[in-house]
């Protein structure tokens, strides 16, 4: 299918299941006639992915807990697909326990879990992924306004979001020497498996939708649209922003 990344090859990780933001990313990407390569943590995160993705879309194993493994991913995607375009960083995680009480609960060895999956991972992926990537290309992650914002429950998470939208704006600035552009989308609450994690999601999410301009909260549909423009030349201006993608609930 013809569209505005036809002809360009694209790296979703994170895709977790059909309700993910990841999975609104791939439905748009793959309407634009994207070719996608997806990346996995395991052996049963495939299983799922193959119970909703065709088979025929290539999948490699990744995970970003080790950049040795973030490394040999990117190798095993060169081999395969050789150059590649785009890459969309849709990986965050926090223990369970940090997404309720207060931040002060926290110990430092959840706090580095956290910082180091949700935030260095994407550096890492900046690094091996930029040694494929053409000219041109888009890195893109997913964020949160909890980034700036006291969320309740969000606690450590959203530190770590914090930390991701600074490495954006650093990254940014030293990729721009191969011309490869990063960004972040800021998306509104919705009820992926990452948010039901948090204490009270649904009050949450209520909260978050009420405030939307018209009400209504935004869609995974509509943040992959977004995603699908930023890996397109079409956004070749935006450099090292964080585009909210939440139908105006920021704005409250």
């Amino acid at each position: 299918m013809s569209g505005i990344l036809t002809g360009k090859k694209i790296v979703i990780m994170g895709v977790a299941n059909k309700r993910s933001l990841a999975y609104g990313c791939f439905q748009a990407l793959e309407s634009q006639g994207a070719e996608i390569i997806l990346t996995y943590q395991n052996d049963r995160m495939l299983k799922s992915l193959n119970r909703f993705i065709d088979e025929n879309v290539t999948k490699v194993p990744c995970d970003v807990s080790d950049p040795e493994n973030v490394e040999s991913a990117f190798k095993t995607i060169h081999e395969q697909v050789g150059q590649i375009d785009g890459i969309i960083h849709a990986i965050a995680y926090a223990d369970p326990e940090d997404l309720k009480g207060e931040t002060t609960d926290a110990s430092l060895e959840s706090f580095n879990k956290a910082q180091s999956i949700s935030v260095y991972s994407l550096i890492s992926v900046a690094k091996y992924g930029r040694q494929i990537m053409n000219e041109g290309g888009s890195i893109v992650t997913l964020t949160y306004m909890g980034s700036e914002r006291a969320i309740p429950n969000y606690n450590i998470m959203g530190i770590a979001k914090a930390g991701l939208e600074a490495s954006v704006r650093y990254l940014a600035r030293d990729l721009a020497s191969q011309n490869i552009r990063v960004n972040a989308i800021s998306a509104g609450a919705v009820k992926t498996l990452a948010v039901t994690g948090v204490k009270d999601y649904s009050t949450l999410i209520k909260l978050s939708n009420e405030r939307a301009v018209n009400g209504v909260g935004v869609t995974i549909q509509e943040v992959g649209n977004t995603a699908a423009f930023l890996m397109s030349d079409l956004s070749s201006g935006l450099v090292g922003d964080t585009i909210y993608v939440d139908k105006g609930t920021h704005l409250i």
